[in-house]
C-alpha cells in the first residue's frame, strides 16, 4: 500500500509451494434481543445448530471428521481449516452440552498429527478436505476426511499444504483445553507435539525474536514474523506450562511475549503487525487481530488502549446505501474491519478475479466477536454496553444474512451461523471476506457471549 513494507501472510492466507497465493476465504446478562423475534437465548443455541450441521454434513464418510469452515457458497468446497476447527472446539467447550463433540474434532486433529501423508513430526496442515466434491477443473475428489490409505486428506486442491505457527498455535491451546477438560492425557500429548514442532521450526534469534510465520507446502521456512501468532503462542506456552509442569515452556513464553511488546506504538496505543525479516518492524497496514488478541492473552493495563484504536480506528457501520453494499434495504451492522487497509480499498477494483468490489464499511464479524470479548475482559467504563452493541449486531446478522446457504448440499438451519463479513471486505492482503456462514465467525461470537477467553492460560 502506497509503496509500505507488505504485510506478512496472515493465516488466512494461502500457502501454498513458494509463498503461496491468495484465496476468499453463557455467563451475564445477553445483548439485546435480535431481529426477526429470535431472543438472546436462542441465538447461541442457533449459533450451536450451525457448529453441528458443519461437523455432520458428510455422513456417509466415517465418524472421524472436522467441521467445514464454510457454507458451499463460498467455493471452497469440504474445506475445514485447522484453525476454525480450534476454535469450534474451544466454543464448544464454553456451551453447555459441547463436550463429546469437541472431543470428536480433538480426536480428528489428533488422526491428522499422526496420519499426515509426508510427515511425522507433529505438525498439522493448513486445512483438510471432509468430504467429495468435484474440483473446478472437473477432477473428482471422491474422500472423506480419511483418504482410503488411511492418510488425513489434506486440502491439496486449494494449496492448503503450509503449516503456520499461529494455525498451530490455536490447535494446541485446543487440544490444552481438552486435556483439562477431559484428563485424557492424548489430547496433551498432542498439545505437546505441537508445541515441541514450533520450537524446532519457528524459533528465531534474529534482532527482534519471537518465533517465525512456519513453513510453505514444500516445507521451506518463510521469513515472517508475526504479533498475531507470536500473541498465539504466549497462550499456547503458558497453557502448555500449567499443564505440564515444565519451566521450559515458561521461557518460550516469555520469548513470545517479547516479541509482541516489541510491536506496540506507544503514541497512537496499538500494536504493530509484525516484520517481514526479523529486522524492521512493518507499520503499515495495522490489523485488528494484533490488538484485541494482545489483551486477551496478556492481560495488560499498559496496553489496553489498544481495544480503544480498534474499536475507533476501525469502527465501520454497513447500510445498504454503501457502495457495493450487499446489505439488503432497512438493514444496517455496525462493528469493525479487518485492518486500517480495508478502509482504503477501491471500491471501484474486485478484490480478486471473479469477485465482487468491496465495500469499505463492510463489517468483519470474526474481529467484531473478538472485539465483544476483550471488551468484556477489560471491564472499564462503557466496555459491556459497547460489547452488548457488537454482539447484538452479530445476532442480527445470524438471523439476516446468509439464509438459503448450505453444507454439503445441505441446506442449512434457520438463522443459525454467523458470516464472515456483512458485506465483501478486502482485507489489503490480496484476500477478501463475503457474507458466507462461517464456522470461526461463530466460535468467536460463542466464546464472545460465553465470556470464555482462550488466551488466557
Amino acid at each position: 500500500m502506497n509503496g509500505s513494507p507488505r504485510r506478512p501472510l496472515s493465516r488466512r492466507t494461502l500457502i501454498a509451494t513458494g509463498l503461496g497465493a491468495t484465496v476468499l476465504t453463557a455467563t451475564g446478562a445477553g445483548p439485546a434481543r435480535a431481529a426477526q423475534g429470535g431472543s438472546a437465548a436462542s441465538a447461541p443455541r442457533r449459533a450451536r445448530t450451525f457448529l453441528a450441521a458443519a461437523m455432520d454434513a458428510y455422513p456417509d464418510h466415517g465418524t472421524i471428521r472436522l467441521a467445514q469452515s464454510y457454507a458451499d457458497q463460498a467455493g471452497l468446497f469440504s474445506t475445514a481449516f485447522t484453525y476454525d476447527n480450534a476454535l469450534t472446539i474451544l466454543a464448544l467447550l464454553a456451551s453447555p452440552g459441547g463436550e463429546s463433540r469437541a472431543v470428536a474434532l480433538g480426536d480428528a486433529l489428533l488422526y491428522a498429527q499422526a496420519h499426515d501423508p509426508a510427515h511425522d513430526d507433529g505438525r498439522l496442515r493448513q486445512a483438510y478436505n471432509v468430504g467429495p466434491y468435484t474440483f473446478y477443473d472437473g477432477s473428482p475428489q471422491p474422500d472423506g476426511f480419511v483418504r482410503a490409505d488411511g492418510t488425513a486428506n489434506v486440502g491439496t486442491q486449494f494449496g492448503f499444504t503450509g503449516t503456520a505457527v499461529g494455525d498451530m498455535a490455536w490447535a494446541g491451546i485446543a487440544l490444552g483445553a481438552l486435556a483439562e477438560r477431559t484428563g485424557g492425557r492424548r489430547f496433551l500429548t498432542g498439545a505437546v507435539r505441537i508445541g515441541e514442532w514450533i520450537e524446532r521450526v519457528g524459533r528465531t534469534d534474529e534482532p527482534l525474536g519471537g518465533y517465525k510465520f512456519g513453513v510453505n507446502g514444500a516445507d521451506e521456512r518463510l521469513p515472517f514474523t508475526s504479533t498475531e501468532h507470536n500473541t498465539d503462542l504466549v497462550g499456547l506456552f503458558g497453557r502448555l506450562a500449567r499443564l505440564t509442569g515444565d519451566r521450559v515452556w515458561r521461557e518460550r513464553r516469555a520469548r513470545a511475549r517479547a516479541f509482541v511488546g516489541k510491536m506496540w506504538e506507544p503514541s497512537g496505543g496499538f500494536f504493530y503487525t509484525g516484520s517481514n525479516d526479523g529486522v524492521t518492524i512493518n507499520k503499515s497496514p495495522v490489523p485488528e487481530d494484533t490488538q484485541t488478541w494482545t489483551h486477551l492473552a496478556l492481560d495488560s493495563r499498559t496496553h489496553s488502549r489498544s481495544l480503544d484504536w480498534a474499536a475507533t480506528e476501525l469502527a465501520v457501520l454497513d447500510t445498504a446505501g454503501r457502495t457495493n453494499s450487499t446489505v439488503p434495504s432497512g438493514q444496517s451492522y455496525e462493528g469493525v474491519t479487518f485492518s486500517s487497509a480495508s478502509l482504503l480499498a477501491n471500491e471501484a477494483a474486485p478484490i480478486a478475479d471473479g469477485q465482487p468490489r468491496p465495500d469499505r464499511n463492510g463489517v468483519w464479524f470474526e474481529g467484531t466477536a473478538h472485539l465483544a470479548l476483550a471488551l468484556r475482559e477489560r471491564g472499564s467504563a462503557g466496555d459491556e454496553k459497547r460489547a452488548h452493541r457488537l454482539l447484538a449486531s452479530i445476532e442480527r446478522a445470524q438471523d439476516l444474512l446468509g439464509d438459503t446457504q448450505t453444507i454439503g448440499g445441505t441446506p442449512l438451519p434457520v438463522r443459525s451461523g454467523v458470516v464472515s463479513a456483512s458485506s465483501p471486505l478486502d482485507t489489503g492482503f490480496g484476500f477478501g471476506y463475503y457474507p458466507y456462514r462461517h464456522a470461526g465467525a461463530t466460535a468467536w461470537y460463542l466464546l464472545a457471549t460465553a465470556r470464555a477467553n482462550p488466551l488466557r492460560a
